[in-house]
């Protein structure tokens, strides 16, 4: 696959903010070939933001960053399972001082007590469990099937949008209320609470503003993001070509 870097584009509505969302495939970036680290990392400075908010927790944050100030590497448990974040945003981050805003919603707590649950729901509730494993695989095998599987073009496409919703669907609806806040639609709301927050805070004043979260969250996002008349919604392929 070949790419081309486009970099700036004219023309953005003056005074509005610029919203980028780019889907990462976490731990994936260390083997892939089209979506490795590297290429991440020639995506965040072609888009060149202003700010990147991230999927790490406010009170992870501080850790990390003075721990990758001091070795230049992150040991911090909830940040080092992203090489998205320690092997190309943080390193990239000194040279292109964009700002980096924590934005993930999770605590251990909430991860640990969805863990518990679904390991509950596995034979308290087969038949709903059953039907969430089907929908994922299918997901799973839709997006390999269709050529999207790491390629970072098919990830930024309105139709891997379509397949991961649909494989999410029943997750969300048999169990999001019954995890409770680390259930899906849950912890997206509490994701974009923050996310909404920082954009909030600089409102008008022709940023650019990159989000980097899980691909699955991608959709999700997307769909509250074009509510919003205070900003331009720009997608990756703005400023990433592939012939």
């Amino acid at each position: 696959m070949c790419m081309m870097l486009l970099g700036t584009m004219a023309g953005c509505s003056v005074g509005k903010n610029e919203v980028v969302v780019m889907g990462m495939i976490h731990g994936r970036h260390l083997t892939s070939d089209t979506y490795s680290v590297e290429r991440v990392k020639e995506f965040i400075q072609a888009v060149d933001p202003d700010y990147v908010l991230c999927e790490i927790p406010p009170d992870r944050f501080d850790q990390a960053s003075t721990e990758f100030n001091a070795s230049g590497t992150i040991v911090e448990s909830r940040v080092r399972r992203f090489p998205e974040y320690t092997h190309a945003l943080f390193p990239l981050r000194a040279s292109m001082k964009f700002e980096i805003v924590p934005c993930a919603a999770w605590t251990r707590t909430m991860a640990n007590e969805r863990r518990d649950k679904l390991q509950k729901f596995k034979t308290q509730r087969a038949d709903d469990y059953a039907e969430m494993e089907a929908a994922d695989k299918w997901s799973d095998q839709q997006l390999e099937k269709e050529g999207f599987g790491d390629d970072p073009m098919g990830i930024h496409t309105l139709r891997y949008d379509e397949i991961t919703k649909k494989g999410l669907e029943p997750y969300n609806r048999l169990f999001n209320d019954a995890i409770g806040d680390g259930g899906w639609d849950n912890i997206n709301r509490a994701h974009f609470a923050l996310i909404s927050a920082a954009l909030d805070a600089h409102r008008n004043e022709g940023k650019r503003f990159l989000i980097m979260f899980g691909a699955g969250h991608k959709y999700w996002f997307l769909e509250k993001l074009r509510e919003r008349k205070d900003i331009q919604l720009r997608s990756l392929k703005d400023f990433v070509s592939h012939d």
